[in-house]
């Protein structure tokens, strides 16, 4: 049995395994959970989210937490609002739920820098280890969330039930006094309940990532068989990651799985006498800037949308995942399953003229200026900047037929220069472009844009903006640099306009309600919805639509801004129906 009870908390968890299965207070018990993350999910749609995965017949919802998303700026803790992490877990419990708690510094989770603050990662050399810097952080940032969570445990009559230690710590990291660090400092903190690592199927994960006085659990597509075979003596088989859908990357197709794929991945553990969380039971949206990046050979930003094709949608839809779902875990319920929510209303479509305010180039010389100026162009980890768009600015002198080259590009950079749009560089192309119009003396402008942090592998932490140095014909280095950040807030300056920059509409709603945004024509866009920044929309697909929540609109008159680098539409359409672009059958192994 698992002892994971703190002698100091006097107190004994709700769940412990024991002969290959779960006991609750001394009864069998499944976890039937389902993953959806708060900071995904407008608060004012929690309880409908909630209510639904309820209705699906979970008794669980898993939910990780993420560091940045309440800690922007160092030593400035927020759990206020969206981030009420506290209101979220009380509000599973009153909707019948247990709560399985994923409080890792990382959480991967196609998030930007896998939950861990841009801050952090910009001055620590070891993440996720036992370097006494990164310990330090850690320890601080669980002194202000770990008392928060030790009431809501279910053995203080919360409905907190489990607590995992690190997410996939066996496919990063070889570190043990640091997975015994991360366990000790929930126990000496107060958190008496069943405690979990979760890493993929194979014996070098399951070797680096579990730790003693913790359930071992698996991540996985399909892969019972593998996961049974791993499973440790005495512990309970427990997926904590079922993929029953994917993520997308721009530039992909929009990945899909069926509900007959899913479910027999699921009932074939069910009948091995398993216990599940379906990764994801709704997805949600990465709002903002919050989505994460892979980097496998070259950078793979994820989109906005989190659907993942889950069964219940971006917008609380539900599909035959959800029914085969709700037909599976019934029989595990005493009594009938709570009825499944109403659908949510949507708004009626419509499509309104975008009138453009001020050009891109112009734009640039409104935003306000970071840091002090500098010899060589600075890091957005250096600058400060979480993320978005920064603005580097140098006097060049070039002679005829030059070339401009940026050493170290992340991710994205829009070439000026004076007013002359030169170009466009990426993460993963040509780093050098030619400097037209003969030898003279200019401005040299590059609007650098993040695509996302990355939050999976050793790439976790890389620096964003220019990492290296600029260079005039290969040699050259360009020095003296100043440097603008474009803010989180909606651009509100006006000029002269211009095929890209700002642009603007106004959206009369008569009942504020759910509606999706999209831009045909569109390149390049950021998308803010009455000051509040939906997220990113991008031509190369697959996404089409933004969700557009309810509780974002208001009636009468509602603003649409849009800044787009490489080209604005004319118009915004307002549609009923989320698309995601062209599908691709995938499963995750």
């Amino acid at each position: 049995m698992n002892e994971a009870v703190s002698p100091a908390a006097g107190q004994s968890p709700a769940i412990v395994w024991q002969e290959g299965q779960l006991l609750r207070h001394g009864k069998p018990h499944r976890i039937l959970s389902g993953a959806m993350h708060y900071f995904r999910v407008h608060p004012d749609q929690w309880e409908d989210r909630l209510r639904r995965l309820a209705a699906m017949g979970a008794n669980t919802v898993d939910t990780y937490v993420a560091w940045n998303f309440h800690e922007r700026t160092e030593g400035d803790v927020d759990f206020t609002d969206w981030r009420d992490l506290e209101r979220f877990i009380r509000l599973a419990g009153e909707v019948g739920l247990d709560v399985f708690l994923r409080p890792s510094p990382y959480i991967c989770a196609e998030w930007s820098n896998g939950g861990l603050p841009f801050w952090l990662t910009g001055r620590v050399q070891s993440i996720r280890s036992s370097d006494p810097a990164y310990l330090a952080a850690v320890d601080r940032w669980y002194d202000e969330l770990i008392p928060r969570m030790v009431p809501l445990q279910a053995a203080f009559g919360g409905p907190i039930v489990a607590v995992q230690i690190e997410n996939e710590y066996g496919s990063f990291g070889s570190d043990h006094d640091y997975m015994r660090h991360q366990r000790d400092a929930l126990t000496s903190r107060g958190i008496v309940e069943l405690l979990t690592t979760a890493d993929g199927h194979t014996s070098d994960m399951i070797a680096h990532g579990a730790i003693d006085g913790a359930m071992a659990t698996f991540t996985f597509g399909t892969g019972v068989a593998e996961a049974e075979a791993l499973r440790k003596p005495g512990q309970a088989l427990m997926c904590s990651e079922l993929w029953g859908g994917w993520f997308d990357h721009w530039g992909e197709q929009h990945h899909v799985r069926s509900a007959e794929s899913m479910i027999s991945t699921v009932d074939e553990l069910l009948a091995a006498g398993g216990s599940v969380s379906m990764y994801m039971a709704h997805g949600g949206t990465n709002f903002g800037l919050w989505a994460g990046a892979n980097h496998f050979g070259m950078i793979e930003p994820t989109i906005t949308s989190y659907d993942s094709d889950a069964p219940i949608g971006e917008d609380g839809s539900t599909n035959a995942k959800f029914d085969a779902l709700r037909a599976a875990f019934a029989p595990f319920h005493e009594n009938e399953l709570p009825p499944v929510p109403a659908a949510n209303p949507v708004q009626p479509a419509q499509t309104v003229a975008l009138t453009p305010t001020m050009g891109l180039r112009a734009l640039l010389e409104t935003l306000p200026a970071v840091g002090e100026a500098s010899a060589m162009p600075q890091t957005f980890e250096q600058l400060g900047v979480e993320d978005g768009i920064v603005v580097y600015q140098a006097r060049i002198d070039v002679p005829a037929d030059s070339t401009v080259t940026i050493d170290g590009l992340a991710d994205r950079a829009v070439v000026y220069i004076d007013d002359e749009r030169i170009g466009v560089m990426e993460h993963d192309g040509e780093h050098t472009l030619s400097i037209p119009g003969g030898a003279r003396r200019g401005i040299l402008t590059l609007l650098v844009e993040s695509l996302g942090r990355i939050n999976y592998g050793p790439q976790i932490g890389a620096r964003k903006g220019i990492v290296g140095g600029v260079r005039i014909n290969g040699r050259r280095f360009v020095h003296g640099w100043t440097h603008r950040a474009l803010p989180f807030d909606a651009p509100s300056a006006k000029g002269v306009a211009g095929a890209d920059g700002v642009a603007v509409a106004t959206i009369e709603v008569e009942t504020p309600a759910d509606a999706w945004i999209a831009l045909p024509g569109g390149v390049k866009s950021l998308v803010w919805l009455n000051g509040f920044l939906l997220g990113r929309l991008w031509d190369r697909g697959p996404q089409v639509t933004l969700y557009a929540p309810g509780p974002l609109w208001k009636a009468g008159a509602n603003e649409i801004v849009v800044l787009d680098t490489d080209g604005l539409a004319s118009a915004v359409e307002i549609r009923e129906k989320a698309e995601y672009g062209p599908v691709e059958e995938f499963i995750g192994s």
